[in-house]
């Protein structure tokens, strides 16, 4: 298919996106609600002068009391209606627009410590001499160790302005005494694609772990280059991608759909916040075979993609029912920069179908829905899924979908369960894993540096024997004694983690996915069905 592209024909699309984009999530404009002038708005301003003019205690500060009370009344509505703090919506912001000011690495919080797991090459922090491995101590001169830690705090402390200067606490393994750097803060970007690469010959993958503002662009550059590596089939992987911008979904899905397709619409109380998006049949992808992957964290813009390439029929949806968040939030920023996030509107597949799941008991209820599908058996079950059969929908070649509560998959996968060990569990849930492919890496960087790609990394890392000895030995001097029954069990899976977290520290996220994904049955599952041709469009019942 020609690349060169007159984007001429994308202005109807943009323009069409301009219209619906102020019903959307994450579109800052400012909302001039009229002024409340009931006897409840009135009653509420006096609760809150006579507090300030009469209360016992002095100190008593009245916007502490209103920044707790919003929340709480917001908590009334749904459960996306929420509000930002000036301070959140910063950091919200930053984030999803894919890039803030920063040193430029990623950390976790493992035993009350700040470990860097991975430093951006080229970053603030690359150029410092910082390395996977280092452990955050200090920052300008205050310890951040301890069990009162808190990586929110962590990364407020490390962002800042650009150009500005932060002092940071190091202790590195093999070095006897803290070491200190003073890292120039600096442009970070914040990358959504973080796998792409072919599986075979004529499979590629990409991995998108959210919905940002930058992610459209990374999405196509990396279909295009799977594309010239001979890729004739798409596996796109939205698993645990909670969501992000809605008119980035419908880019994307546009890449996919031939012209005049609906790919999502809205409904809301008022006529102003109904819409409806349309393919305009300039999509670059529409001939490749296509399969979707979702699971029960798949949210929001993930359930619009996965939607209308299913509703269309244009390709295969594969793993686990997603979440079920069919409601669209509208941003609008208050006086003290602070934002309301106003659920205004519900969207649609397009067959009709609302996917939001029942909210009506509560926040407590929902919150615990994915809790639910464990107990009750749906993940490892098709026919464990609570299926509201009188919402019954229509793709286009009238295959039965259904709404209420999430995107049922056309093929279910079940959560591998087969390897998971109370050992297993154990180490993962301590960290051990992770810190001992760090450990690993820092005591043969010298030698690991000189790999070209993973595959060489591979081909020179110890047996998985050897591997596994030296982690359980590392994990009971941690405190988690060997259980070589569970071990046996697990030892796929983490000798597995092992190596795609090595690969990481030295190559990136993208070759964690390379490795990991080679025992991942829901990956296996796609490639079986797209070798039978059963994303082939139009989808029919498999």
């Amino acid at each position: 298919m020609n690349q060169k592209r007159d984007y001429s024909a994308w202005i109807p699309l943009v323009i069409a996106l301009s219209v619906i984009a102020g019903i959307f999530a994450g579109f800052f404009i400012p909302n001039p609600f009229a002024k409340f002038n009931s006897d409840k708005d009135r009653k509420l301003n006096t609760i809150l002068s006579l507090i300030k003019e009469n209360y016992v205690d002095d100190s008593v500060n009245i916007e502490d009391l209103v920044e707790g009370a919003i929340p709480a009344m917001l908590a009334n509505l749904d459960p996306h209606s929420s509000y930002l703090s000036a301070t959140e919506l910063i950091a919200t912001q930053e984030d999803m627009d894919g890039k803030f000011s920063g040193i430029g690495v990623q950390f976790q919080l493992s035993n009350d410590t700040i470990v860097v797991i991975e430093v951006i090459p080229g970053g603030p922090s690359d150029r410092a001499g910082l390395l996977a491995g280092d452990r955050i101590v200090a920052i300008e001169g205050e310890p951040c160790t301890g069990n009162t830690t808190d990586a929110n705090k962590v990364r407020e402390k490390l962002r800042g302005a650009k150009g500005s200067k932060v002092k940071v606490g190091i202790i590195r393994e093999g070095k006897n005494t803290p070491l200190a750097f003073t890292i120039t803060r600096g442009d970070v970007p914040v990358n959504s694609v973080n796998a792409c690469y072919m599986i075979d010959k004529t499979t590629g993958y990409v991995k998108v772990t959210q919905f940002r503002r930058n992610t459209y662009e990374e999405f196509v550059q990396a279909l295009r280059s799977l594309k010239t590596q001979g890729a004739k089939r798409f596996i796109v992987d939205l698993r645990e991608n909670s969501g992000g911008y809605l008119e980035v979904a419908i880019l994307m899905a546009n890449e996919f759909l031939p012209q005049g397709r609906l790919i999502v619409s809205t409904k809301g109380r008022y006529r102003r916040d109904d819409s409806a998006a349309y393919s305009d049949g300039q999509g670059q992808f529409q001939d490749e075979e296509l399969a979707v992957l979702i699971d029960e964290f798949s949210a929001s813009a993930s359930e619009i993609l996965a939607g209308a390439i299913q509703d269309n029929d244009r390709g295969l949806i594969v793993g686990r029912r997603s979440f079920g968040k069919g409601l669209v939030q509208k941003q609008i920023e208050l006086s003290d920069k602070s934002a309301l996030r106003l659920t205004i509107a519900r969207y649609y597949t397009p067959s009709g179908r609302c996917i939001q799941k029942p909210y009506k008991n509560g926040e407590n209820a929902y919150q615990k829905d994915i809790l639910d599908r464990y107990s009750n058996g749906e993940l490892y079950s098709k026919d464990s899924i609570k299926i509201d059969k009188s919402k019954i929908f229509y793709t286009t070649t009238r295959r039965k979908v259904y709404g209420g509560g999430g995107i049922i998959p056309d093929l279910f996968v079940p959560a591998d369960t087969t390897e998971s060990s109370p050992y297993y569990i154990e180490v993962a849930n301590n960290g051990l894993i992770q810190e001992y492919a760090l450990s690993y890496v820092t005591s043969h960087r010298a030698s690991l540096k000189k790999m070209n790609d993973y595959k060489e990394l591979l081909r020179n890392l110890p047996a998985n024997d050897q591997i596994i000895n030296d982690f359980v030995k590392y994990a009971a001097n941690k405190g988690v004694p060997a259980r070589w029954q569970y071990i046996h069990q697990s030892q796929d899976i983490i000798s597995s983690l092992i190596k795609a977290f090595i690969a990481r520290d030295i190559f990136g996220q993208s070759a964690f996915y390379t490795i990991i994904n080679r025992i991942d049955n829901t990956i296996d599952a796609a490639i079986k069905a797209l070798n039978k041709h059963q994303a082939a469009f139009p989808i029919k019942d498999i």
